[in-house]
């Protein structure tokens, strides 16, 4: 490489370090926040959630407007790391017959060992819990998923998985 090369590329970069700083400067200067004083008007915002607290449906009604249909179509977020065919583990056990089945009873998964300390079973009232927020119910499982935050996705998702099994 010859000197007139380095110079080009020396050149370059330094020119692109100095536009840089006068563009920050300029910036600055058109900007400062510290020069602006007081806003003008603020917008009062009171408890900053929606104005009509949701209504909570029981559990009870809500698994028995559930919809298997709509649980298969929740479901596909979960086949990432779970099948559905029995003794099919992937990341995750299986979940055909999960439904009333003990905790840690997938045939060939190892379990982690944080499940069997929050229940036996996995009841519709469990699954509920445990879809909403892995990590809270089960504080040491290796799920990473987050969670479904719509009560009724939980719910289909739960009739889905009852309806595998006859």
């Amino acid at each position: 490489m010859d000197t007139m090369t380095i110079t080009k590329i020396s050149a370059g970069v330094l020119g692109a370090w100095l536009v840089l700083l006068l563009g920050k400067w300029a910036g600055e200067e058109l900007y400062h926040s510290a020069a602006h004083g007081e806003p003008s008007y603020s917008i009062a915002v009171e408890g900053g959630g929606s104005a009509e607290p949701e209504a909570e449906i029981p559990f009870e009604e809500r698994m028995a407007a559930a919809s298997a249909e709509n649980g298969a179509k929740v479901f596909r977020k979960c086949t990432a790391c779970h099948k559905a065919e029995q003794g099919a583990n992937a990341t995750g056990p299986y979940l055909y017959g999960v439904v009333g089945r003990p905790i840690d009873a997938a045939e060939g998964f190892a379990y982690s060992g944080a499940l069997e300390a929050s229940a036996d079973v996995w009841t519709p009232e469990n699954l509920y819990a445990f879809l909403e927020n892995p990590k809270g119910w089960a504080p040491g499982t290796t799920m990473g998923f987050a969670g479904l935050n719509k009560s009724e996705d939980r719910a289909d998702v739960i009739a889905y998985l009852d309806s595998l099994d006859d």
